[in-house]
């Protein structure tokens, strides 16, 4: 993945994605965006332990990611 796909994905995360995960006390950190497309994601704070945590990815995150950022194919939570 280019620099700049790297780039488009930390600027949605962070314009789009984790304000809402901050609102209800948690957040994500960009592990890395490989050259498949795929996401990286570490879920900390309240979402890390939440239940709901591979809907928020798959609903949320990984959506969001993939409309603004065509070259994301799928979005991934490590530990």
């Amino acid at each position: 993945m280019t620099e700049e796909t790297r780039s488009r994905v930390k600027q949605v995360l962070d314009e789009k994605i984790r304000p809402a995960l901050q609102r209800d006390g948690g957040d994500a950190e960009l592990v890395e965006v490989t050259d498949e497309g795929v996401v990286r994601l570490r879920l900390v704070g309240a979402c890390a332990g939440c239940p709901f945590s591979a809907m928020t990815l798959a609903v949320g995150v990984e959506r969001t990611l993939k409309e603004t950022v065509p070259e994301v194919v799928r979005v991934e939570q490590v530990q």
